[in-house]
C-alpha cells in the first residue's frame, strides 16, 4: 500500500496534480505501465486510457442505459456459467451478482464512460464493464476500489471470455430487450390508426394515384390501411429478432473457444435466455459467428423498413393536410406551434416532418451498418461499435418518434367532411365505374368533356341522359364504389 501511495504521489507530480488533490487518486497498471486513476472512479486503467484516446463523439456508452444493462446481463450470465462448470467459486459469483444487480437497478451507470466511437473492436467498452463491475463488487464486499487481488477485472469478470464474444453478445441483448419496447409502441400506434379508421369508416373521399384523382374510397379505409401496413412491420421486427438469438459466447478470441471450459458456451446461453426471456442459443459455428454480422444486418434492415413505412405515412399526412386553403385540406393535424417567424397564422405539420427526419437518419445508419458488416477482416469484425451505436440510436429514435406521432398527431386528427363532399361532387374519377357499361373510349370522351367544361362526371351524365337515375344510383354510388366490407373491419 505504501508503494501505491508513493507511485500515486510521483504520478501526480509528473501530471501536475496539486498536492491537495493527490489523496483523491489511486494508481493502477497494465501492459503499458502505471496510470493515475481518480479515487472516486469505479472504472480502472484501461478505461482511463480509452477516455484519453477516444474523445470523439461525446456520446458515451451510458447515453443508452439499455446497453449498460445488457453488459450487466452478459457478465452475470458468464459468471453463472463459469460457476456451473466449476471455473468460478460460488463466493466469487455472489460478489459479481451483487454488482450486476446494482447496475441493473440503475446504479453506477455514470461510470460507463467510454465513447461509442473507438478502435479495438469494443475492447475498451468490455474493459469498462469489467473494471466497473469488479470495483463495485469489491466495495460492496468491504474492500477498496482497485484491490484486484480479491476480485480481478480480467481473471474474474472476463473469465472464459473475450471482447470478441462478449461485445457482440451485449449488443444483441440490448437490441432484443429494446425490440419489445419498440414493438409495443408500434402496436399502440397501429391501434390509434384503427380507432381513427373506425370513426370515419363510411366517410367517402377520392383516392389518388400519382397525385391524380383515381377512384373513391373511405377515410376509414385509408387509416385502416395505415394500421395494417404498420402491423406488417411489427411482424417483420419479430421475424428479424430471431437472427439475434444465436450468440458466440464461449468463442473467445476467434471462435476456437480457447480458455473457455467445456460446457461453458451452452450454460451461458441458458443463463442469457433466463435473464432476457428470449430463446438465446449458442451459435452453430463459433468461428463464423465471431465475424459474421448477419444478425446485425437483418435486424438493422428491419428497422430501416419500419422507418420507410413511417416516413411514407407521414408524407401522406402532410399532403392530406396541405393548405389549408390552397391545398387538399382533407384532414386537420393538431396545431402544436406557430409555423413561421414571418408569416402570421401559418401552422406547419411538425410531427410528420419529425418522422421524416428520423427516417432519413435511420436509413443512413442502416447504410453504415452494411459498410461495417462487410469491412471486417478475417476472423473478426472490428467495426461492431458503429453497428451497435447505429441500431441502438434508431431503436430509440423510432420509439420516441412513434410516441410523438401517436400522441401529438394521429389521436388529434379531424376530417373536413364538406371539402371531401365537394371533391366527390366535382371529381371525374368515378367515370372509371362506367367502363363496363359504356366502354373505355366512351368513358374517356365523357371525362375529357367534364374536364374541358369544368363539370363533374355526374353532371355530364345527367345532361346527356346517358343513364337513368336508378342506373346512376346502382353504378356510381360512391359508397358502393369503395368496395367497403364492413365485416372486414368489425373483426379488427
Amino acid at each position: 500500500m505504501k508503494r501505491v501511495a508513493i507511485l500515486a504521489c510521483v504520478s501526480c507530480i509528473l501530471l501536475g496534480i496539486p498536492a491537495q488533490s493527490q489523496e483523491k487518486v489511486r494508481v493502477e497498471k497494465d501492459l503499458l505501465g502505471e496510470k493515475v486513476i481518480p479515487a472516486e472512479a469505479y472504472y480502472g486503467v484501461q478505461t482511463a486510457r480509452a477516455l484519453e484516446n477516444f474523445q470523439i463523439s461525446g456520446v458515451r456508452i451510458n447515453h443508452y442505459p439499455g446497453f449498460v444493462e445488457a453488459w450487466a446481463i452478459v457478465k452475470l450470465a458468464a459468471a453463472r456459467a463459469n460457476t456451473d462448470v466449476g471455473a468460478t467459486k460460488p463466493a466469487t459469483l455472489q460478489l459479481i451478482e451483487k454488482a450486476c444487480q446494482a447496475v441493473l437497478e440503475g446504479k453506477y451507470k455514470d461510470q460507463f464512460q467510454v465513447d461509442w466511437y473507438q478502435g479495438g473492436a469494443g475492447t475498451s467498452t468490455n474493459m469498462n464493464a469489467n473494471e466497473v463491475l469488479a470495483n463495485v463488487a469489491l466495495e460492496l464486499s468491504g474492500h477498496k476500489r482497485g484491490e484486484y487481488q480479491f476480485l480481478d477485472p480480467h481473471d474474474d469478470l472476463n473469465m472464459s471470455q473475450s471482447t470478441n464474444d462478449s461485445y457482440p453478445t451485449a449488443l444483441k441483448v440490448a437490441f432484443l430487450l429494446r425490440n419489445d419496447k419498440l414493438i409495443e409502441e408500434l402496436q399502440s400506434l397501429a391501434v390509434s390508426f384503427r380507432v381513427k379508421g373506425a370513426a370515419y369508416l363510411e366517410l367517402v373521399k377520392m383516392g389518388r394515384t400519382e397525385m391524380q384523382d383515381a377512384v373513391p374510397m373511405t377515410v376509414g379505409q385509408e387509416f385502416y390501411a395505415f394500421a395494417a401496413s404498420l402491423e406488417n412491420e411489427i411482424q417483420l421486427l419479430r421475424d428479424a429478432e430471431k437472427y439475434l438469438y444465436p450468440v458466440n459466447m464461449g468463442a473467445t478470441a476467434i471462435g476456437t473457444g480457447l480458455n473457455a471450459p467445456k460446457g461453458y458456451a451452452e450454460r451461458c446461453a441458458v443463463h442469457l435466455s433466463e435473464l432476457t426471456g428470449k430463446p438465446v442459443v449458442p451459435a452453430s459455428d463459433m468461428l463464423a459467428a465471431t465475424w459474421d454480422q448477419q444478425g446485425f444486418v437483418v435486424y438493422s434492415s428491419a428497422l430501416r423498413s419500419v422507418a420507410v413505412k413511417l416516413s411514407k405515412i407521414a408524407s401522406d399526412l402532410i399532403v392530406l393536410a396541405s393548405g389549408p386553403r390552397a391545398g387538399l385540406s382533407e384532414i386537420n393535424l393538431p396545431a402544436l406551434q406557430p409555423g413561421s417567424s414571418i408569416m402570421p397564422g401559418k401552422v406547419n405539420p411538425v410531427i410528420p416532418e419529425l418522422i421524416n427526419l428520423i427516417a432519413f437518419r435511420v436509413i443512413g445508419n442502416d447504410f453504415s451498418v452494411s459498410l461495417a458488416a462487410d469491412h471486417g477482416q478475417l476472423q473478426l469484425n472490428a467495426y461492431e461499435p458503429i453497428e451497435g451505436l447505429a441500431v441502438i440510436e434508431y431503436q430509440s429514435l423510432l420509439y420516441r418518434g412513434s410516441v410523438a406521432l401517436r400522441t401529438k398527431c394521429i389521436e388529434g386528427i379531424t376530417v373536413n367532411e364538406k371539402i371531401l363532399e365537394r371533391y366527390m361532387e366535382t371529381t371525374v374519377g368515378i367515370v372509371t365505374a362506367l367502363n363496363p357499361v359504356l366502354g373505355y373510349e366512351k368513358a374517356t370522351e365523357l371525362a375529357r368533356e367534364a374536364y374541358a367544361n369544368n363539370k363533374g362526371i355526374l353532371e355530364i351524365v345527367r345532361e346527356k341522359q346517358i343513364l337513368t337515375e336508378q342506373q346512376i344510383k346502382d353504378l356510381l354510388d360512391p359508397v358502393k364504389l369503395t368496395g367497403l366490407d364492413r365485416s372486414k373491419y368489425q373483426k379488427k
